[in-house]
């Protein structure tokens, strides 16, 4: 059995193009599905898993961490630049997915076996809709509360928002106050019997994302992430020691290595590993693994397309550290379209069961991909006040 094409098909999704990975085999009807979504990168992720098919073509698909290590390794430099894992990643996937289609039974199989009956989803306040996740003004307090009592609605029991706004290396408590309303808006609005997570997207500064996790401390959040730069990754152990609310991170990175240092750090209680970026489904199962001897969960990091979000619930099906799934379900109205899910999603609650078809139970129609081509994706940039450049 030989692979015979590698293919990245694009798909517009407004503030994303999702790169949908297929892997052609010699073998009649069989291929693989994978993402490798990065926005604002799509052109480069393109080029870069041309570059990678020219080491896989003629190579027998079921070796998959053999692939994998020619991936990371071959071509002199390392994959764990975030083009070049986002690419790894995306074929990665696809493998596996091969692989469960030639075995005959879902990737959770193929790794064990189920450990839960099902998986918890949690929303983004808007359900992903660009302007009520990443818009919704500071000031509005009051919109916080109206998304989440919508989330709840929907049957959500968890929603993130990013109730944090942007601020300079250091302010005053103006910033700190309306993200203190926001929550206490949100709180108020769905009571304590629901999880509320709060995305900082790393905008803070070290001192600053202290100040936001002691403000909100009191407000019980399943989770606070990225309150600074991983690149800081003693000041976010510093915030994770200094308050009883779990931090979580981890989405900017990849491979196992960084997540080596975060863990031994004991900087989180929750890592967030992209499975479209940090080397796949391979790379994310030997993370999963380091974290489980330092008994942190895991969360992995998933606002992509629908083969992220597929590949991500096949892993958790298999992981017992796995903790949640993020998703998102209105950031363009084509999403149900573009594929066929072999899960199942139960409104009350957004609860999961588990996928009963081969590989990762989906199947992408083209037809419906090439309606919506490649777009550049909406512009995101962020300038204080004085102008300077600021985190998004």
């Amino acid at each position: 059995m030989k692979i015979t094409g590698i293919e990245a098909i694009v798909c517009h999704a407004r503030m994303r193009n999702w790169i949908f990975v297929k892997v052609q085999t010699d073998q009649p009807g069989l291929w693989g599905w994978g993402e490798a979504t990065l926005e604002w990168h799509t052109r480069s992720v393109v080029g870069a898993i041309e570059d990678l098919a020219t080491l896989l073509i003629g190579e027998d698909p079921r070796r998959i961490e053999h692939l994998w290590q020619m991936m990371y390794r071959q071509h002199f430099w390392h994959g764990n630049g975030i083009v070049r894992g986002t690419a790894i990643s995306g074929i990665d996937i696809a493998l596996w997915d091969i692989l469960g289609k030639i075995q005959g039974v879902p990737c959770h199989e193929l790794w064990g076996g189920r450990v839960r009956d099902y998986i918890r989803l949690y929303s983004h306040l808007g359900g992903g809709k660009m302007e009520d996740f990443y818009e919704t003004d500071p000031e509005d307090a009051s919109r916080f509360g109206e998304l989440a009592h919508q989330a709840v609605e929907e049957g959500f029991t968890a929603f993130k928002s990013m109730a944090v706004p942007e601020t300079m290396v250091l302010e005053g408590l103006k910033p700190v106050r309306y993200a203190e309303a926001c929550v206490r808006s949100m709180r108020e609005a769905v009571g304590d019997d629901i999880d509320i997570m709060v995305d900082c997207h790393a905008r803070p500064s070290p001192r600053m994302g202290m100040l936001f996790a002691k403000a909100l401390e009191p407000y019980n959040l399943y989770f606070f992430e990225e309150p600074c730069w991983p690149e800081t990754m003693d000041d976010i152990a510093a915030i994770q020691q200094a308050v009883k609310t779990p931090i979580a991170s981890g989405e900017r990175l990849t491979g196992i290595h960084a997540f080596r240092d975060m863990l031994e750090k004991r900087a989180v209680s929750v890592i967030q590993p992209d499975i479209t970026h940090c080397g796949g489904l391979s790379e994310v199962r030997k993370i999963a693994a380091l974290a489980e001897a330092y008994r942190v969960a895991i969360a992995p990091h998933n606002p992509q397309g629908p083969v992220s979000t597929a590949a991500s619930i096949e892993f958790g099906f298999s992981s017992s550290s796995y903790l949640i799934c993020e998703s998102v379900h209105q950031d363009v109205p084509w999403r149900d379209e573009v594929v066929r899910e072999g899960f199942t999603v139960e409104k009350e609650g957004r609860i999961v069961r588990p996928n009963q078809k081969p590989g990762l139970g989906i199947e992408i129609d083209e037809a419906v991909v090439k309606k919506h081509p490649f777009e550049q994706e909406v512009l995101q940039r962020s300038f204080y006040p004085d102008g300077s450049v600021g985190d998004w």
